[in-house]
This record gives C-alpha cells, sequence and structure tokens, in this order.
C-alpha cells in the first residue's frame, strides 16, 4: 500500500461516504448528502481537497482525480468549489438554480439566472452525484422562471420574448449530454414537449428559411464587439448575421432530439429531427465554410468575412463538420492565427481588428482570452481528436498542452482564479470587477478534464467510452468514484504498478469490482450495469431562503458588521468568499454574544436545520457553542427542544446539521452564540410528502387592515393517502378559521381535499408588509406545504374623503406653491377646457404644491406626452419645498418608473429603480404613503398595478404634482388628492 499525500491503498466494498454521513443522525432525517454506494478508495479525497469549505459535499458528490500535472490538477478542484458557490436555491417553486456571477446583475432572468452559460453549466454539472441541482436548474430554463415572458427590448434581445432564448443556447444537447451520464433518460422524456418548443424557438425568431440557417445578433450570442460587429454600424451588437455559434447548437439539438424520439420508440420523429439536422448542415457548409474556416456572414449578404474567429470551431463541439474540414485546425497552434500563452485568441492574430479597443473597457470578443470560447474549442478538439479519423493538423499533445495553458490561465496572485476575459500574451485578467467578476461561472474545465484529459466518453446505451487523452509520458493517473449511469466508476493507469499498488497498467472498476485490465492506455468500451429505477434524493424546501433579500422570509441580528448585511445568510447561496460577501458578520461587536434571527412570516414546520460558521481564521471565528432559538406567541426566547446536533460541537466552514424531532412549528428561528462569528447559510429545510401536493385557488392574495378575507386551499394527492391534516399558518396577530373541512381520512389518487377559510387582519396590520400566508398538509410522511403571498390592492374608493380635487374646470395656478427640486426654470403652465399644460422650447421642471397638509394618495390623470428625448416626465407625491420632497415619476420616453425621496437636499433610499411602465392614453397614475411606504400604481382599462415601492420614513408635506420636459407640451386633466 502505497500512503501519500493523494493516495490511500484500499477498495471499500461499501463506501467510506456513506458509512461516514450517516453517522450519528436520526433515522427519520433524510441524508445530508447522496449516499455514495459502493467504490474504490485509492485516493485520499481529504488531502486533495485541502482547504475546501464543507469538504464533505466534495467527497459525496464529486468524482476525485490524481494528476501528474498538479497545475491541472489544482484547478480542478478549485473548479468544483467554483461550481459550488455558484449553486443557488431559490425557493420552492424553482429549487436550485446555477448562476452566472456570484452576485446578481440587472439583465438577468429571475433569480440571477443568465442562459448564455447554461450549457456550460449543465456539461460542468453532469458529474455530480446530487441530481436534484441539475434536474431544478433544467426545468427552471424549459418550464419553471427562467422560460417565462420577458420584455423584448434592445437591453434584452429585441428579437426574443423569453429568457431561454434571450441568448444563445444549447438546451437540448446539454441536456442529452448529462443523460449520458446520469443513464436517466426518463426525466428528458417526460420533458419532451419543453426540449422541443425550447428548439423550436429558435427557428420562429432567428431562421432563415429562403438560406436553411440561422442567424443570430452577436451580443446575443454573448460576444459583442467581435471582428465582425466592427465592420457593422453597431460595434456593440455586432449587426445581425449567420453564425456558426447558434447553427451549430441547433444542429446539435436536433440530432439530440432524434435520439430521445428514439429512445420514446417514436421512429418517424426521430428521422424528421435527424433529417432537419442534415439540411442545416449542409446549408451551415454551404453559407459559412470558405473552404478554410466557418466564419460570419452579414444577414442578408452572402460574403464571408475575411477574418477568422475561434467561434469557428464550435461545430465540432456537435460533430457537425465533415471530416474534410480538418484543416481548420491548423490555426490553433499558427502564431497568426489563435495560438496565444494565455490563449486561444478570440479572434486569429493576422486580423487588423485583433485586440481592437480591446484594453479600453469590458467586454470586447475581439482577441482576449474568453474562458467561455476557450472551453468550446477544448470540447470541439476532443471531439476531433476521438471521434473523427487521424488527421495531421493537431493531436493529442496540442490537447493537452491548451488545457494546461487555460489552467494556468486561471490564477491571480498565484492562486487560482477565474474571472471574466484574460489578456492573451500577459499573465493579467483584463475584465474584472470588484464584487462582480470573482470565481466567474462562464466556462467548463473540470468536463475538460474528465471528458477529454481522462476521456471518460458518456454513451447513450450501456456502456462507457474510455479513450484518454493523457500524454504518453505520464506514467499514472486516476479518476475515481465517477457517478455513471447510477454506479461509480474508476480509472486508473499506472505504468509500473508502483504508484497505486494495484498492478501495472490500465484498470477499471464499477462499484469497486474491477472490469477491466489491459497493459497499456487505449480507446476501449466497458459495459455497465443498466441504470437503476431512478430513486434519488427526496425533494426538500429551504422555508429559510430568499434570494430577492426584500420581503419575507427576513432576516436580522443584533448587531452587524458594516461590510455584511443578515440577509446574506438567507440569500440562497453558501460561499465563503470575502469578495463578494454572502454571510453575515458579527465582526467588531461591543456584545458578549450576538444573534441573527430568522422570522419566516407564517409558521412552518421545523425539522431540519443547517448552520454553515462563516471563519476566516482572524477576527471571525467559530463560536466555541451555539443556541438555536425559537420565539413563543408572547415573545419569549426559548431553546428548540429536540435538538440532535450533528457534529455535537460547533465546526466552521461545514454544516452544523440540528435535527428537530419531534418537529416544532414556528414562525421565528434564531442562532445566538459568543464572541465575533459569522454564518454564511441559515437553512430551514423541510421534507415535503410526496403524495401530497398543496395549493391555493390564488396566487396571491388582496388584503387590508381591519378586514376579513376568505382563502381557499387545496390538497391534491399523488396516491391513495390516509388521515390528511391540513393547516392554515397566518402572520402573528391574524387568525385563520376554517370554514369547512380541513381534514380527510381518505383522500384517492387524484383526489383534493378542499378548504374554505376566513383570514381576519387586525386594524394595526401594515397592508404593504407582504406578509405571507402557508398551508401546511401533513398524513405522516413529511409535510407539504404552499406560500400565498399578500398584497394591497389599491382602490380610490378606500380612501373616501377628498381633500383636494382640480379638474381644471377653472383656473386655480394661483393657489398652488411651485417648487423647483432641480435649477431649472418652470415651464409655461396653462389652464383652457379642463386641461393643464405645460409648454418649453428647453428644459423645464416644476413641482406644485396643493394648498392642503392632508391626504394620503395622490391620483394625476394625464393626457398628453411632449414625446421629447431625455425628459418628458410627469411627477406625483408630496413635497414641503424645494428640498424636501417624496415624489414618484413616470419618464414617457424610457417607459419607467421610480422615487426619488428628499429630506434638506440629502437624498433617500428609492426602493430601486427602475420599474418599466408604459402609459396610454386615459391611464392614470396614483401614489400612496402609507405604513412608511410609498407606492406607485399605474391603472389602465380600470385596473390598477402596483409599479413601484420605496421607503418613506414620514410624508413630508403637501399634495403635490410635476411636469418636467425638454421641449414640446405636456397636458393633465385632473389632480385628486385623498384621505382615508
Amino acid at each position: 500500500m502505497v500512503i501519500g499525500r493523494k493516495r490511500i491503498g484500499a477498495v471499500a466494498a461499501l463506501s467510506l461516504i456513506g458509512s461516514l454521513l450517516v453517522a450519528g443522525e436520526a433515522a427519520a432525517a433524510p441524508p445530508l448528502y447522496p449516499p455514495g454506494g459502493a467504490t474504490t478508495q485509492f485516493l485520499d479525497h481529504r488531502a486533495l481537497l485541502g482547504t475546501t469549505p464543507e469538504p464533505a459535499w466534495y467527497e459525496a458528490n464529486i468524482p476525485f482525480v490524481d494528476l501528474p500535472d498538479d497545475e491541472i490538477e489544482k484547478t480542478y478542484y478549485y473548479r468544483w468549489r467554483t461550481f459550488k458557490e455558484a449553486l443557488k436555491y431559490t425557493g420552492p417553486q424553482d429549487g436550485w438554480i446555477v448562476s452566472e456571477f456570484l452576485g446578481p446583475v440587472g439583465y438577468s432572468a429571475p433569480f440571477g439566472g443568465i442562459n448564455a452559460a447554461a450549457g456550460h453549466h449543465i456539461y460542468e454539472g453532469r458529474w455530480l452525484r446530487d441530481r436534484r441541482y441539475l434536474d431544478d436548474y433544467l426545468d427552471y430554463w424549459l418550464t419553471g422562471s427562467g422560460s417565462a415572458a420577458k420584455p423584448a427590448t434592445e437591453e434584452l434581445n429585441k428579437n426574443t420574448t423569453d429568457w431561454a432564448h434571450q441568448y444563445s443556447f444549447w438546451a437540448v444537447d446539454a441536456a442529452v449530454a448529462r443523460a449520458e451520464v446520469t443513464g436517466d433518460w426518463r426525466f428528458l422524456t417526460e420533458r419532451m414537449p419543453a426540449l422541443e418548443r425550447q428548439y423550436e424557438g429558435w427557428k420562429r425568431t432567428n431562421f432563415d428559411a429562403a438560406r436553411g440557417v440561422y442567424w443570430q445578433t452577436p451580443v446575443w450570442d454573448a460576444m459583442e464587439f467581435t471582428a465582425g460587429s466592427y465592420q457593422s454600424d453597431d460595434p456593440y451588437h455586432g449587426g445581425d448575421g449567420y453564425r456558426p455559434t447558434l447553427n451549430a447548437y441547433q444542429y446539435g439539438d436536433a440530432r439530440a432530439l432524434a435520439l430521445l424520439k428514439r429512445k420514446a420508440g417514436d421512429p418517424a420523429a426521430a428521422r424528421r429531427y435527424d433529417s432537419e439536422a442534415a439540411r442545416l448542415r449542409t446549408a451551415t457548409e454551404r453559407a459559412l465554410w470558405d473552404g478554410s474556416f466557418y466564419k460570419h456572414v452579414m444577414k442578408g449578404q452572402s460574403t464571408r468575412i475575411a477574418d477568422r474567429e475561434l467561434m469557428g470551431y464550435v461545430p465540432w463541439y456537435f460533430n457537425m463538420p465533415p471530416a474534410s474540414s480538418a484543416p481548420a485546425w491548423a490555426q490553433l497552434t499558427d502564431p497568426q492565427g489563435f495560438a496565444a500563452t494565455y490563449g486561444p485568441t478570440t479572434t486569429e492574430r493576422r486580423s487588423r481588428w485583433f485586440m481592437h479597443q480591446a484594453l479600453d473597457g469590458c467586454c470586447r470578443w475581439d482577441g482576449p482570452s474568453w474562458p467561455f470560447a476557450t472551453s468550446q474549442t477544448l470540447t470541439a478538439l476532443a471531439n476531433q481528436l476521438l471521434d473523427y479519423p487521424a488527421q495531421s493538423y493537431v493531436d493529442a499533445a496540442d490537447y493537452v498542452s491548451l488545457l494546461r495553458g487555460y489552467a494556468l490561465t486561471q490564477r491571480k496572485n498565484g492562486q487560482p482564479y477565474v474571472a471574466e476575459a484574460h489578456h492573451p500574451d500577459e499573465d493579467r485578467w483584463i475584465y474584472d470587477g470588484r464584487g462582480h467578476s470573482e470565481d466567474y461561472n462562464h466556462s467548463t474545465f473540470t468536463d475538460l478534464v474528465l471528458s477529454g484529459l481522462l476521456g471518460i466518453r458518456p454513451q447513450a446505451d450501456d456502456t462507457v467510452r474510455i479513450a484518454p487523452l493523457a500524454p504518453p509520458d505520464w506514467t499514472h493517473f486516476a479518476v475515481e468514484n465517477v457517478p455513471y449511469h447510477g454506479h461509480n466508476l474508476t480509472v486508473v493507469w499506472d505504468r509500473d504498478g508502483s504508484v497505486y499498488g494495484r498492478g501495472a497498467g490500465m484498470r477499471v472498476w464499477i462499484d469497486g469490482v474491477q472490469k477491466l485490465s489491459r497493459t497499456t492506455l487505449g480507446d476501449v468500451r466497458v459495459a455497465v450495469p443498466a441504470a437503476p429505477a431512478r430513486a434519488g434524493q427526496p425533494e426538500l424546501v429551504d422555508d429559510a431562503a430568499n434570494v430577492r433579500e426584500t420581503g419575507y422570509p427576513a432576516a436580522s441580528a443584533s448587531y452587524t458588521w458594516s461590510g455584511d448585511a443578515a440577509a446574506n445568510a438567507i440569500d440562497g447561496q453558501d460561499f465563503h468568499l470575502d469578495v463578494p460577501t454572502t454571510r453575515w458578520t458579527s465582526y467588531g461587536t461591543p456584545n458578549s454574544s450576538d444573534w441573527l434571527a430568522v422570522d419566516l412570516g407564517a409558521a412552518t414546520t421545523i425539522s431540519d436545520v443547517r448552520v454553515d460558521f462563516y471563519d476566516d481564521g482572524g477576527g471571525v471565528r467559530t463560536p466555541p457553542s451555539y443556541a438555536l432559538q425559537h420565539q413563543t406567541s408572547d415573545g419569549a426566547w426559548l431553546d428548540v427542544p429536540g435538538q440532535q446536533r450533528t457534529p455535537a460541537v460547533p465546526a466552521g466552514r461545514a454544516i452544523n446539521r440540528i435535527v428537530v424531532d419531534p418537529p416544532l412549528t414556528t414562525d421565528r428561528l434564531r442562532v445566538v452564540a459568543p464572541g465575533s462569528f459569522g454564518i454564511t447559510a441559515l437553512q430551514v429545510w423541510r421534507q415535503p410528502d410526496p403524495r401530497l401536493k398543496a395549493s391555493f385557488a390564488v396566487s396571491s392574495l388582496a388584503i387590508d387592515a381591519g378586514r376579513t378575507v376568505s382563502v381557499r386551499s387545496r390538497v391534491t394527492a399523488a396516491k391513495r393517502t390516509t388521515g390528511v391534516r391540513a393547516s392554515l399558518q397566518v402572520p402573528r396577530g391574524w387568525t385563520a378559521r376554517a370554514r369547512t373541512a380541513a381534514q380527510a381520512p381518505v383522500l384517492k389518487t387524484g383526489a383534493t381535499l378542499t378548504t374554505t377559510w376566513d383570514v381576519t387582519i387586525p386594524a394595526s396590520a401594515d397592508p404593504l408588509a407582504g406578509l405571507p400566508i402557508r398551508l401546511l398538509a401533513e398524513a405522516g410522511a413529511g409535510v407539504s406545504g404552499a406560500l400565498l403571498p399578500t398584497r394591497y390592492q389599491f382602490d380610490p374608493a378606500d380612501y373616501p374623503v377628498t381633500v383636494w380635487d382640480d379638474d381644471f374646470s377653472t383656473d386655480r395656478l394661483d393657489r398652488y406653491r411651485v417648487d423647483h427640486p432641480a435649477a431649472e426654470p418652470s415651464p409655461q403652465l396653462t389652464v383652457a377646457g379642463g386641461t393643464l399644460t405645460a409648454a418649453a422650447g428647453s428644459r423645464a421642471f416644476a413641482v406644485l404644491a396643493a394648498p392642503v397638509t392632508t391626504g394620503s394618495a395622490v391620483i394625476v390623470e394625464p393626457t398628453k406626452f411632449a414625446g421629447s428625448t431625455g425628459e418628458d416626465s410627469l411627477f406625483l407625491g408630496f413635497s414641503a419645498g424645494d428640498h424636501t420632497n417624496a415624489l414618484a415619476w413616470y419618464n414617457n420616453f424610457h417607459g419607467t418608473s421610480g422615487a426619488d425621496v428628499r429630506v434638506d437636499g440629502t437624498s433617500q433610499p428609492d426602493g430601486g429603480c427602475c420599474a418599466p411602465v408604459r402609459w396610454q392614453p386615459g391611464d392614470r397614475f396614483a401614489v400612496l404613503a402609507r405604513s412608511g411606504t410609498l407606492t406607485t400604481w399605474h391603472e389602465h382599462a380600470g385596473a390598477w398595478t402596483l409599479i413601484h415601492t420605496a421607503p418613506l420614513a414620514a410624508v413630508p408635506g403637501s399634495p403635490a404634482f410635476g411636469l418636467r420636459l425638454d421641449a414640446g407640451t405636456m397636458a393633465l386633466t385632473r389632480v385628486t388628492a385623498r384621505s382615508r
């Protein structure tokens, strides 16, 4: 046996993973991590992980590799860490997604999803043992929030109307590539209609039927400022064109759909998709191949641009080109082509556009080394080397050299690091924004090691192909615990048998049993037992997660360091970086102990609480002890009863699990500990009963203080279930009474228990708080739940006292006070024929304050906007002079709404800008000041819709409205102020 930094020599009949993770847990609690099953144990996994936080997660989930090249190996484990950081739990509707940036960006889909690199995410994450992450992520893009409608705007892709088509995306191909690893084809065949819709979506918007090829705007290929872009009149967007990318993606998706149709027993549909793929391949060759490379062609033209761009290799990612196209690969190693020390470059060096303005700021794909494109190129190169006939242009040594260079690119100050783009010739990242680009999850690396370097080539049948591209001078390598078709795969190369002690040559194990032995490395196929029936991990819901960090659940703390936030601990992400921060700490606290609390809004069942303590080895350390407490109805905090802790002593940078038995129903929890401590994740996991689905009859509930409203809940049985009980949990101070039965002795398959509840909201309640109502349904095998958000619905009738009403039937302008929040002249104001008109030839702005001091709702009916650029804005709200006011605004030119709150000339938080809205004749706007909040409403076709919310400490001054324009005229027909 050889014992060293990375190797231990033993074969475990049962995985060490399973025995370690199950020890000490309550029998009723679901496993913390997926059981590993039978496997080998040749490598010292903990040594390979080093100081990585939560090593047990990696032990349970990833394949472990031992490589002679320390740089590639180091980057491999680093990239698994970055992938884990990118896992984000969004809530019960969508579950897990894979984020691109660690922090949110304004152009993303709900919860921060961006589909540009989603294909990379799926290829990378397909090697994880826990399938729940990608199960949820695929559903997010196919049927969840990622498939929802988006605005068709210039900023979000004006050509498409849903998030899953915002950027080019090889969704079906990636989903099938993942199934080739898991062996779970049923998951995809059950989603066949959604997969076909995704494929067909591009045909509706981006297919040129006359030419038989797809076009795309380069920026929506995630490639702004390309060589082709600079040859258009729009360098940023790039000018629409026929491109190798989307055409190859659609070819790959068509081939993937054909495979799925054969799996589903529909050969006719399979032939149809194969035929579509073949036609697209022929058309792409005709339109984009110039005899040496695949190139961009401007839409509507036939001439290919002269410049080679790295995206010309994308067709090989999908095995699309014929073997005769192999000469294109000579450009990869050509010093005037794409070769670079930190390359490859995104545009060939001989191009006049190479690095054109590339150092002027992000993001210019005309030469920089871009991990996104490098990943695609390496995958394509592996396919050329392993799936095509031998050729003389590239070989395995080129693959290893490029992969090693890619690994070395991923460094900063000598440590593993990946950002947005790297200089091709200098050791520095050039697109790397602090708090934005760290550990940028926009590419692959672990998949390139597993499927390329080590040659694990997943198959659609019950085999695995193993064809390593490892250098011939490597004396050894190992990959262990690869989750493959529901089994564990281990591959070892040990030239003379001295490294692993298992004998000389190449060996393959499945579930700890040796299946192959040969003296040399080679391209082999190994039979794998059929994938077992899909069981997987149980569904879990984290009732404490709040990705948006607004509303409920809400986190608070006794003390928080200025660089952190309590909400970070429940944001659905769990990582230990300093920048960007996703933690709460009490660093610098004056207190002997502190607490972090979460208010769930409405009670839930507490049975599985998990705490990950942040420990920086300096001023924030793992506490020596902690208490988990809940708040009783009288406000007292008590220790949660029935706690079973694993581990018993607090552990830093690891999951501290508290199983609560029997489960507790409560709405407020907190963790209390001494000293300066921190928490990166506070999670409250609940296991639903798979037999019961809980839901409400409406998606949200309109409420107001001092009223009683009706709520109808539903509990539906997926199979016959006995002893079904439903309960409605409401916010503190509210009451709920079941008007109809809330229990069912038996629910047959498909039957529904429908209950009507009367919910009474106290007069002291804040209807704008967005407190939720929670339905819990149980029958002894978990607790299913559903959350119903509440909302206030503005109705002028709720404010029956009119304190000011001006229909401009007479001129009362002299009764208004004119305020000037900006140093701009007033427009010319006239009243005639029931209309107030504001006119100006240049920038003008005035706010008119009514001669009253009461009122909480202001309603304004505009009839005309100026149509001028920049400022064409209506203001409404409250004003106490030039420097103190709370004014919501609508900018007609931009079609956006926001709010400006100022006190003594100092701007206050505005609650976020800007909400999209578009006024039409007959529409009205209203602003409401209530419960410390300023809300803006838009009425269209008689229905009021909330468009913006801003915090408001106090109502400043009189009801007011304002008009700001650059030129032309604006007109209003009525201004009304009302009170309750």
